[in-house]
């Protein structure tokens, strides 16, 4: 299975194609809509686009970590997490394209 990375580029491309804006007004709206999804989740709402998934934050409390080189014990600071839940529609039309 190749590395193949989708971008904002190969997004606004993808609008581009299948909506018939301009390359330029294409790429502001995939930008307008990834900053608003950001905005959100730095206020700490759920992004739920149905059909895909659920992006959340998630706060881990501080707790105690431990070096695995020295097994010296490390404080690890509280702090928030990026957290994604896929629907069950893209759990398995993932799993359907593992099938060979």
């Amino acid at each position: 299975m190749g590395q193949k990375t989708l971008t904002r580029m190969d997004l606004s491309e993808a609008v581009f194609r299948e909506v018939g804006l301009s390359r330029n007004e294409s790429a502001d709206l995939v930008e307008a809509v990834l900053n608003h999804m950001s905005d959100a989740l730095v206020e700490g709402e759920q992004v739920k686009i149905s059909s895909f998934g659920t992006f959340s934050i998630r706060d881990k409390a501080a707790r105690v970590g431990r070096n695995p080189k020295t097994g010296e014990e490390v404080p690890i600071n509280p702090r928030r997490v990026l957290t994604f839940r896929p629907s069950h529609l893209m759990k398995d039309r993932v799993a359907a394209g593992n099938k060979d």
